[in-house]
């Protein structure tokens, strides 16, 4: 029996937040001086992880899998889940969320265990705009990564880009181009209230209506003939430009915010700590974990998770007057 809830719609994709820590500081998800890590024994052991997976493969119908952070790839076992996952019956597609610091040297054993590809996070070309918004001095290795990544077959690589009014706005170009120029797909995404301080305010957002004028200026967008489906992305054909085994090169954005999509939602979180999130705004979650680590089988694990998404809600809810920013932050959710 699957992922589904009532009204209607189907979790087949499973987002696996692998630990909440991460080695820059973005601000839309932590501030400067980070958070408190979740203690190693709330953690979710690999041998847990992989479990839990296949419960979700073989039991629910999950068809896709995404490894998320904070960062995965400072997960130490994250090649052995990995691999675990590529070898269930049926194989879900396989994909990481990353900033790519790291994956010049992990990305060849990544596809060696069965990964099949990376989304990238990167919200400025500039190095010192990129210290202003991670803290860190460490974009030379992100843009490595990313190479990397294309060298080893981790294709198609995407680039999501997070706008900031009055920091980085006006890179919505050159970042598409540098994407085009790399062979890369690249993804903007709006802000959403997420952040650890929640100051997050929709009046200081960058919209998708002014990510698409930006780009617009510079670029000949065309409508995708191709059905969004349950893709969070909205995508758009960039005339002229073409993928190296020759087709339309696209630009995606991700207007959770202003065009929500939560009709067609297909997602499931598992968090690093074993909770079950029906939606990545949610308040509420199930724990797994305790039952797992109490002798749960796994038709019992599986019961709880459906009774997770049975009870989503129809819609994040972030245009209600009465909405409230999830109390966990983003890098403890997971993307």
């Amino acid at each position: 029996m699957s992922l589904v809830d009532r009204f209607g719609r189907v979790a087949t994709d499973l987002r696996v937040s692998l630990t909440d820590r991460c080695n820059l500081r973005c601000g839309y998800c932590m501030p400067p001086e980070g958070l408190p890590w979740l203690p190693n024994e709330s953690i979710l052991t690999g041998a847990e992880v992989n479990r839990l997976i296949r419960i979700a493969v073989e039991r629910l119908g999950v068809t896709e899998v995404r490894f998320t952070g904070g960062e995965p790839l400072l997960r130490p076992d994250l090649l052995s889940i990995v691999s675990a996952a590529a070898q269930l019956r049926p194989r879900p597609r396989l994909s990481l969320t990353t900033n790519a610091i790291g994956l010049t040297r992990m990305a060849g054993p990544l596809v060696e265990a069965g990964l099949d590809r990376v989304n990238v996070s990167l919200d400025t070309l500039d190095p010192d705009r990129f210290v202003a918004l991670a803290h860190r001095r460490r974009l030379p290795e992100t843009l490595d990564g990313l190479a990397a990544a294309t060298v080893a077959g981790l294709v198609p690589v995407k680039i999501n880009s997070v706008l900031l009014r009055g920091v980085n706005d006006d890179e919505a170009a050159p970042l598409l181009r540098y994407a085009l120029e790399h062979g890369y797909q690249q993804r903007f995404i709006e802000q959403m209230p997420l952040d650890a301080g929640q100051v997050w305010r929709r009046a200081d957002m960058i919209t998708a209506e002014e990510i698409l004028a930006r780009l617009n200026a510079e670029f000949e967008l065309l409508p995708d003939p191709v059905a969004r489906g349950a893709a969070p992305a909205e995508t758009w054909l960039v005339a002229g430009h073409f993928t190296a085994d020759g087709k339309p090169a696209r630009v995606g954005v991700i207007a959770s915010v202003s065009r929500p999509f939560c009709g067609d939602c297909d997602r499931t979180r598992l968090t690093a700590d074993g909770a079950i999130r029906a939606c990545l705004f949610s308040r509420g979650e199930t724990d797994l974990r305790g039952s797992l680590r109490s002798g749960a089988t796994d038709d019992e694990l599986a019961e709880l998770w459906r009774g997770a998404m049975w009870g989503k809600t129809a819609g994040h809810g972030i245009d209600d007057p009465n909405f409230l920013q999830p109390t966990r932050p983003m890098s403890a959710i997971g993307g």
